[in-house]
């Protein structure tokens, strides 16, 4: 044999003895455009909720955020709408009020007032349904456990509106479940997890198929609720806490436990859940331009009061740079390495956060981060099960547990007598 083509062979076998991530990929647009258009991208956590209910028409351009219709569609096939009842809300127990107002914003002023681009949805099935028909499927989660205000029943008038997961807790520990937000507070109650009224909770959302979420929980919370739930769970808008120390993120052995119940988490793309160098750099600045914002926070005219906000934003990006696609990607591949690649997901919180990486700042910029997945080796089949083939597989097992509970009685235990 020739000694050159010696060579070629000796290199083609190395090659193909390599992983697959460590092989380079020739990535063609031909093939980012098809994953494109194949794959059923779905975010689990998008906050624009939050200023549509204010009265911002979504397809209009969104100039200090990332969710309007022009990027999202072609790109886009279902959102889960956040239904967000700040801690707040708690006083004088208007959380409810605040929660049918975040659901009639879904159902009022996206859908209905959009109805060429946008369809309701609450099964899995809708949502291949929609992408099926060029359009973009609508769903809701409610962040915050404390929007039940404690009762069962307004947890089933929930679902019955169209909700199909909930945070069982947001940064403030609720009267059954402990939040990571002040999981070192002195002055809070906590629970040490789930009470029992907390574990009522998520098996009443076992029998009615609403996907028990755990992001924003105390560790221990979601070690409670992965051992209360008879179907998987999801955490719908999180991170690798390995690769970014934020405690808003998983433990290596929190994610594979998940995996382990057929759960899915999904990545976050908030600059602090990413990277660790935004995450240590981040804290300091916040502190040191406190004052600065809380000023502009007292402005009462709307439209300076925004600028005022919009140039501390801008300062505070040329102070400390974002994080990048390519932390997306570690991200990503972490998650994949830790609790298999059946067990990712996209949960952007596009609107909900301060900073996201400028290259994959809204879902028109995701094509970008198909061609980096490809890339770093990932398949095609593989891409599309992390864009939404995970999550799906996820609503289809929580639907199929609510049926063989069906003839299960509705639980009415009182908080009081937990």
């Amino acid at each position: 044999m020739p000694f050159s083509r010696y060579v070629s062979c000796f290199a083609t076998l190395t090659l193909l003895t390599l992983p697959l991530a460590a092989q380079q990929h020739k990535v063609t647009q031909a093939e980012v455009d098809r994953i494109t258009r194949e794959a059923i991208l779905i975010d689990t956590h998008d906050d624009v909720t939050s200023r549509t209910v204010e009265g911002y028409d979504i397809s209009t351009p969104n100039k200090h955020g990332q969710t309007d219709l022009a990027r999202m569609k072609g790109f886009l096939g279902a959102e889960f709408f956040a239904v967000y009842v700040g801690a707040d809300y708690v006083n004088g127990n208007h959380s409810a009020n605040r929660a049918l107002q975040m659901i009639d914003t879904v159902r009022t002023d996206i859908v209905a007032a959009h109805p060429n681009e946008f369809v309701f949805a609450t099964t899995a099935d809708d949502i291949v349904h929609a992408h099926n028909e060029h359009k973009i499927a609508a769903l809701m989660g409610i962040e915050g456990g404390h929007a039940i205000e404690d009762s069962l029943r307004l947890l089933r008038d929930y679902y019955a509106l169209g909700v199909r997961y909930m945070t069982l807790t947001h940064f403030n520990t609720n009267n059954w479940a402990d939040s990571q937000g002040d999981a070192d507070n002195p002055k809070v109650a906590h629970h040490n997890g789930l009470t029992p009224f907390g574990k009522d909770v998520v098996r009443e959302m076992n029998r009615l198929g609403m996907m028990v979420d755990i992001s924003h929980t105390a560790d221990k919370t979601f070690w409670d609720a992965l051992e209360t739930s008879s179907a998987p769970i999801i955490a719908s808008h999180s991170g690798c806490r390995a690769v970014a120390s934020y405690t808003r993120n998983m433990t290596d052995e929190m994610i594979k436990a998940l995996a382990a119940k057929g759960g899915v988490m999904q990545i976050n793309f908030g600059c602090e859940f990413l990277s660790q160098r935004y995450f240590n750099e981040s804290k300091p600045l916040q502190a040191a331009m406190r004052e600065q914002y809380m000023a502009a926070m007292k402005i009462e005219d709307p439209t300076a009061k925004a600028a005022a906000i919009e140039k501390l934003r801008a300062d505070f990006a040329e102070k400390l740079p974002p994080a990048t696609l390519a932390d997306v990607v570690a991200q990503i591949d972490h998650a994949v390495k830790t609790g298999g690649v059946d067990h990712v997901g996209i949960g952007t919180d596009f609107d909900g956060v301060g900073c996201v990486p400028p290259d994959l700042d809204s879902y028109n910029k995701f094509p970008a981060l198909t061609r980096a997945l490809l890339e770093k080796g990932y398949s095609a089949d593989d891409i599309k099960k992390i864009y939404g083939g995970n999550l799906l597989r996820v609503m289809r097992a929580v639907e199929q547990r609510a049926k063989e509970l069906s003839s299960t009685p509705a639980i009415h235990s009182d908080i009081s007598k937990k």
